[in-house]
């Protein structure tokens, strides 16, 4: 791997005199943002043989923020990013953040299973030794794109004092927006690529307060100035209420629910599958069959299994909350049948 570090700040000391949560939420004021890069452009991977085909850069952007000037108070986030550059013509191509979802899962996800350039070779890898492959579909085959573990605490991605792993949608936005600004006085080679954000899963909520902040930045005169053209939502969170009720018309749709299930549930929970009246035993008792049928789907993706493991999380179908963790209840494979199975667990903070 080759290192490099294109701008310099002073180190990442944390200095305040005051971390008061309360004052934090009540006085607010960014005054200032600086930003460390360093990153290294990595050749080969394990598990993968020989170099890789396209370039990778991984590296981490160090904001230093200064929430409130008069108390001293300074936060420090260290965002690790993956930026790997088109399979075609990177000079020409577009440039794409990619934000993925949780809040807190990494964005490792999306390049293995999602847009990626390779994956597990699930065929001839074992627990000691995972095998990479080729995707021939990524989105990196016409696309520039930077994978951001984002917030802090996600991934590779860290902060070194308690309160800076704090964080909501208004400062994630405000870190992706200051990444994305930074990452490109850096890469000033990408500055006239067309420019776009995608996201998916609770990445949605983000990915669109993001695009608003370049837009006003670009309106008011902010450097760079981001060559802006859209955004991408995948399967994107936006509306919890409606999508999480939307789940029992897309399982009956997909046939993993019977025509009789679906209609007395429908009938008797009056379509609001989310916030359950318990006094509504109709309703309460068909969302038990509705669990009983769809226990054993994985809900990220409906054609792969479920990966039984004692470590394991189960959620019913709704995220209404965490099932037990007792594996006892459930049918479960036997291990070498699970080694056969393309399993994936996907968790977050």
């Amino acid at each position: 791997m080759k290192p490099f570090s294109q701008s310099h700040l002073q180190p990442c000391n944390l200095f305040h005199k005051f971390s008061g949560p309360i004052l934090l939420s009540l006085f607010l004021v960014v005054v200032s943002l600086d930003v460390i890069e360093s990153g290294s452009v990595v050749k080969t991977l394990p598990g993968f043989p020989g170099d890789l085909p396209f370039t990778l850069e991984t590296g981490y952007s160090i904001a230093v923020i200064q929430y409130l000037v008069f108390l001293s108070l300074y936060y420090c986030h260290s965002l690790f990013y993956y930026f790997i550059e088109s399979e075609g013509n990177p000079k020409n191509d577009p440039l794409m953040l990619w934000l993925t979802g949780g809040p807190g899962s990494s964005v490792l996800g999306a390049i293995m299973y999602e847009i990626g350039p390779f994956t597990i070779n699930n065929a001839n890898s074992t627990w000691e030794r995972q095998m990479l492959q080729l995707k021939p579909y990524s989105w990196t085959k016409a696309a520039n794109i930077i994978f951001v573990d984002q917030p802090a605490g996600s991934g590779f991605s860290y902060a070194k004092t308690p309160e800076a792993y704090m964080t909501n949608d208004t400062f994630a936005t405000m870190h992706g927006y200051q990444f994305i600004r930074k990452w490109l006085v850096d890469h000033p080679m990408f500055l006239n690529n067309s420019f776009y954000v995608g996201g998916d899963s609770y990445g949605g909520i983000l990915v669109a307060t993001i695009v608003q902040d370049i837009y006003n930045g670009n309106q008011v005169g902010e450097r760079p100035h981001i060559n802006i053209k859209g955004y991408v939502l995948g399967n994107a969170g936006t509306d919890t209420h409606d999508e999480f009720n939307s789940r029992i018309r897309y399982a009956h749709k997909m046939a993993l629910l019977s025509d009789t299930i679906y209609k007395s549930t429908k009938e008797n929970c009056h379509g609001e599958y989310l916030n359950v009246d318990t006094n509504n035993t109709l309703c309460v008792n068909d969302l038990q069959a509705v669990d009983k049928c769809l226990g054993r789907i994985f809900v990220e993706h409906i054609l792969e299994p479920i990966c039984d493991t004692p470590y394991t999380i189960k959620y019913d179908i709704f995220r209404r909350g965490l099932r037990s963790i007792d594996n006892d209840s459930m049918h479960i494979w036997p291990l070498p049948q699970v080694q056969n199975q393309a399993c994936r667990v996907l968790l977050s903070l």
